[in-house]
């Protein structure tokens, strides 16, 4: 699995600084003349053509993880292959653009706009008047009346997996003629472009029955450039044809086959001639690069490897083991001359093979940009000691993260810079890179926290029967397995005394004067905020250093709180064995493990073990390196790619955890879920819904509320940008980098590879026409060593 939780769409979706636990938010990105919002990173790679320079026909056989187990796209179960077989055969009033916005799509739309908005907001849809069903029908009114009423939350009967958007209006109803659709929101809807894509037929939405089971195998129905011929479980596969009624530019395959191809396999169905298009891993994107590479004509090695790189030396054996192999074989020693003789012929037909597979390969290219999604580093802040803000903010801190960017995408020639918002990707209008308001990569800064949260380098491991490393997982596993674990990791404090460290005892610690950890936020120069009072002063659990107004409001207040006494009573804290305001750690005990209450702090890194999920180990790794830096241990424990997700990540069984998720143009809705603080459910459960993480505050669950209702696009920005500096100060998560799309295509298949954020044009998608070429973009810039 590739660990983005969710597809696009298919289940639902600054400047500041952080020291000493206070955020101070001076100005946001938003206020600067420059964009913010930037570019995108990485073009789309799909081999570009007109369609005049494309072929009619041909059966394009493109490789997906699965076959969907419903085509009904609003439901929990489906996937992203749900999700493409909705882009080609039903309607989409918006799709994305280049840069991950929505764009009117003229084959369904002659326009779409808010015509009022007082009373109550008002969107009208002009239709095209060209736009049917396969079965003739014209689309209109009904259709999004019926999808409406079934995904509005207001019929249990109907199975949806969200109403987000739908709970929201009011009616449908036919406008001035059959061509218009107006919509009336009894609540503001900032993201209504959302809605509606994709559109079923109301034979699909328009009862319970046909919306639960009508959908699942089928889809009789369908508007767009093709339709679907079959879902095929046996062969896994589906299938999907031309739709004769389709009134657009007519799709230029008569054929898509979605095969359902483990990624481990793919590799040798391309060699095969099974598959034209296939996303693959790095280790078979070097492997297909090498294989179109241009040859030496004398030894037939590549010249070049991937993306310009020297290639490496041909495999075989050199001159000196050439020649010592014909001398055995020749030899007076027969025994030996017939082993040789044996070998030989094994290299023989070992290179004759790897020369067929060379040569199958050849004809394949591998087309790469970003995915529009993004890999984070998750922390359960449930329980333990990431429960603690000022320890999840130690970690952040910890994590070098340009290193990491570099470590992934730095290899595969594309740009390798860390991602700068929770909420949207470079390029898309609502980024803005609001890491600061967690502050930049500081193992000093970093073990101050710690120290603060009362987890001292070089303490005791004190344990009693039964008692573990701190840990989310600590209440959690067996007594035994926990005695027997405890036995192997006890480590003894080294010196004479018990090695605990207490600020203020220790009078070779310089640090204790530093400057730079003062904290200069307390002042907090923003407290004059627009937003209740409350929006800039970025206090979301550090010390309540603004005069408790957040108590006032309502707002939640988390770990790190003073009294008015100056005791701390921050969760975690212990009197005496905590650094007071601006100490850092003793510089001499730096890479010491860090103890409290005698116990070791330990986190529980849950990772896959699948054979796609080595990109993941790897960053997980140097996670580990740099938490080591600042004397957090790490448990690395792998599990099945099928439990990783669900009962792990999804059931908070971890401490560190890394997973994607997708980009999203409507970020006020898709990303809500995310980051929305959880609430206690009436069973006596946490409801999470999507956070999984378990971190959250109600200022950033009113920040979104608000972009969600404002019909003003730049205000809807600026409110976005401050929920994600607060979610950045949380220090729920750490985004880390884009994950790399890298797409084997039959170089002859022109309009399909690595799309980035745009949505296919699946009708302009075919083989080129003999002596035609697709374009590709020029190879990204690489990104300059960090300093």
């Amino acid at each position: 699995m590739s660990h983005v939780g969710v597809g696009p769409r298919a289940v639902m979706r600054s400047v500041a600084f952080l020291t000493a636990g206070v955020l101070a938010v001076p100005a946001l990105a938003g206020c600067t003349s420059e964009d913010p919002s930037g570019k995108p990173l990485a073009e789309q790679d799909v081999a570009a053509a007109a369609r005049a320079r494309i072929s009619d026909g041909g059966t394009l056989r493109w490789a997906v993880d699965s076959v969907p187990d419903t085509l009904n796209a609003f439901q929990s179960d489906a996937d992203a292959t749900t999700t493409r077989v909705a882009q080609a055969v039903l309607p989409s009033m918006f799709r994305m653009d280049e840069t991950g916005s929505p764009v009117r799509n003229p084959d369904y739309l002659e326009s779409a706009e808010v015509v009022d908005t007082e009373p109550k907001q008002v969107v009208v849809y002009k239709l095209n008047q060209q736009a049917v069903w396969s079965d003739g029908r014209e689309i209109g009114a009904a259709d999004f009346a019926a999808q409406w009423r079934a995904l509005s939350g207001k019929d249990s009967a109907y199975w949806t997996a969200r109403n987000a958007g739908y709970d929201r209006i009011e009616k449908v109803e036919r406008g001035a003629n059959d061509l218009e659709v107006r919509v009336t929101f009894g609540r503001p809807y900032a993201d209504w472009k959302a809605l509606f894509t994709p559109l079923y037929p109301k034979d699909v939405t328009g009862t319970p029955d046909a919306f639960n089971d009508g959908a699942r195998r089928t889809l009789k129905v369908t508007a767009g450039p093709f339709a679907v011929k079959k879902v095929d479980t046996k062969g896994d596969q589906v299938v999907l044809t031309g739709n004769p009624r389709w009134w657009g530019e007519p799709a230029k395959l008569d054929q898509i086959v979605l095969r359902a191809v483990p990624r481990d396999e793919r590799v040798s169905e391309l060699v095969a001639g099974k598959l034209d298009l296939a996303e693959i891993d790095p280790e078979t994107a070097d492997e297909v690069g090498l294989a179109g590479a241009p040859r030496d004509p004398a030894t037939g090695s590549p010249l070049m490897g991937p993306g310009g790189t020297p290639a490496p030396g041909a495999p075989g054996r050199s001159a000196a083991e050439a020649l010592r192999s014909w001398a055995v074989a020749n030899g007076s020693d027969e025994e030996a001359a017939e082993e040789e003789v044996l070998a030989r012929e094994k290299r023989r037909e070992a290179e004759a093979k790897a020369r067929r597979r060379q040569q199958a390969l050849s004809g394949f290219e591998v087309r790469k940009s970003l995915e529009p999604a993004y890999t984070q580093l998750a922390l359960n802040g449930a329980d333990g000691p990431l429960a603690d803000e000022r320890v999840r903010r130690a970690v952040a801190r910890a994590l070098d993260r340009e290193k990491l960017a570099e470590a992934v995408l730095k290899p595969l020639g594309l740009p390798a810079e860390p991602v700068g918002s929770h909420l949207a990707l470079s390029g898309q209008p609502a980024y803005a890179d609001g890491s600061g308001a967690l502050g930049e990569q500081n193992a000093k800064e970093a073990r101050a926290l710690l120290a603060d949260a009362g987890w001292v380098p070089g303490g005791p491991v004190k344990k009693k029967d039964g008692e573990e490393a701190a840990g989310a997982e600590k209440d959690k596993k067996d007594k035994k397995d926990n005695d027997e674990k405890d036995e192997k990791d006890e480590k003894k404090s080294e010196g004479d005394d018990d090695g605990t460290y207490i600020v203020g005892e220790d009078n070779k610690n310089e640090d204790n004067k530093n400057e730079d950890n003062k904290n200069e936020d307390n002042k907090n120069e923003d407290n004059g905020n627009e937003d209740n009072g409350n929006e800039d002063n970025g206090n979301e659990g550090g010390r309540n250093d603004d005069g408790g107004d957040d108590a006032k409001d309502g707002a939640d207040r988390e770990s790190g709180e003073k009294h008015s006494s100056g005791k701390n009573t921050a969760q975690g804290g212990a009197p005496g064995a905590y650094a007071p305001k601006g100490t850092a750690a003793p510089a001499d005990a730096a890479a010491a493990p860090l103890a409290k209450d005698g116990k070791a702090l330990t986190l529980r890194f849950v990772l896959p073990s699948g054979p796609g999920s080595e990109t993941l180990r790897t960053v997980a790794d140097r996670i580990t390196d740099m938490l080591e830096e600042i004397g957090i241990g790490t448990e690395v424990t792998k599990v099945s790619d099928e439990s990783y997700f669900k009962d792990h990540v999804a059931a908070g069984e971890y401490d560190l955890a890394l997973y994607s998720w997708p980009a999203s143009a409507f970020p006020a809705t898709d990303a809500r879920p995310i980051y929305a603080k959880p609430v206690p459910a009436a069973d006596g459960s946490l409801n999470v819904a999507q956070n999984y993480t378990r971190v959250g505050t109600d200022q950033v669950d009113q920040l979104f509320d608000r972009a969600m209702t404002t019909l003003d696009q730049k205000e809807a920005r600026d409110l976005l940008r401050k929920a994600d500096s607060r979610i950045w100060a949380a220090a729920g998560s750490v985004p880390l980098y884009q994950r790399p799309q890298l797409v084997a295509a039959r170089e002859s298949l022109a309009n399909a590879g690595a799309f980035g954020f745009e949505t296919p044009v699946y009708e302009d998608m075919g083989f080129l026409k003999k002596g035609a070429q697709g374009s590709r973009p020029s190879a990204p810039a690489s990104s300059s060593p960090s300093s």
